[in-house]
């Protein structure tokens, strides 16, 4: 298997990462997943933007452009002959000694990036039947719009969820839902679809942005607003949204039935436009 590390192409054998690396002293570091369909990317721009974006705030440089970073991801899943998987890439501050809590300086210690590949065909049956969440309280930190790899809050989140049997976490802050342990969240009332706008608290989601724009293209009601554990438990349809999951319906919440246990009509549309717009940019998917 070939994996990216820093701007080349490599077996994944000679992949060496320092144990003095930032990445795994102090999570310091971000991260991305892009999706391929029939060998090719869908929303790689976005994905690639998002990227620099969380570099851009905590002050990481990448040791390419985007243009440079795109050709290289491409080239991965041609020598890896993905046709419908993932690409993880990753970017940490780099190897710093002695080890300090003060960023480095970039040019003295370099970044470290890596990117995998993982074939993953699309769970179509589980998209159809849905999946079941437990509600947890949200004690992760106040900066969720960066893709940061110190995932432990949600790691934790979802292991509770875990242990009751559940397959997601839904996340809330004194009552006010924002998102999902790994996914954003939505609910639909009386045919309004609603998710919690951007902010500090919620990762802005690719898969999210789509969705938003499918949904209002096809003239469906949309609202980016927040709600509460109380509105959810009384929603028509509840849904979550990952690169992914796409958009996968959440039946069951708490042990209790979303409306009537199944995947609703609107999410049900909703899948369908997300996977019209996956067909327009990579192929009919197989």
């Amino acid at each position: 298997m070939k994996v990216i590390w820093n701007n080349e192409i490599v077996e994944r054998s000679e992949v060496k990462i320092d144990m003095e690396d930032r990445g795994y002293q102090f999570a310091d570091g971000i991260y991305d997943v892009v999706r391929a369909y029939n060998g090719e990317f869908f929303t790689l721009n976005e994905h690639v933007d998002r990227l620099f974006s969380s570099a851009e705030k905590i002050d990481l440089v990448l040791p390419f452009t985007k243009e440079e970073l795109k050709q290289l991801l491409t080239k991965l899943i041609e020598v890896n002959n993905i046709d419908i998987g993932n690409i993880y890439m990753q970017l940490t501050r780099g190897i710093g000694i002695p080890r300090n809590h003060s960023y480095p300086d970039p040019e003295l210690v370099p970044s470290v990036f890596t990117a995998t590949t993982t074939i993953v065909p699309r769970d179509q049956e589980k998209m159809d039947r849905g999946m079941s969440a437990f509600t947890v309280p949200d004690m992760r930190w106040l900066r969720c719009d960066i893709k940061s790899i110190s995932l432990l809050g949600n790691i934790m989140a979802k292991h509770e969820a875990h242990k009751k049997g559940g397959d997601e976490a839904i996340l809330h802050r004194d009552g006010v839902v924002t998102e999902c342990s790994s996914s954003n969240v939505w609910m639909i009332k009386d045919n309004t679809i609603y998710t919690h706008p951007d902010g500090n608290l919620v990762l802005p989601g690719v898969t999210k942005i789509m969705l938003l724009k499918v949904a209002r293209e096809a003239g469906l009601s949309v609202k980016e607003e927040a709600f509460t554990i109380e509105d959810l438990k009384k929603a028509d349809e509840v849904f979550a949204s990952s690169t992914t999951m796409e958009a996968m319906p959440i039946t069951f919440i708490d042990g209790n039935p979303v409306g009537q246990g199944k995947r609703g009509s609107v999410v049900e549309r909703l899948q369908q436009l997300y996977v019209d717009a996956v067909e327009e940019q990579c192929g009919k998917i197989r």
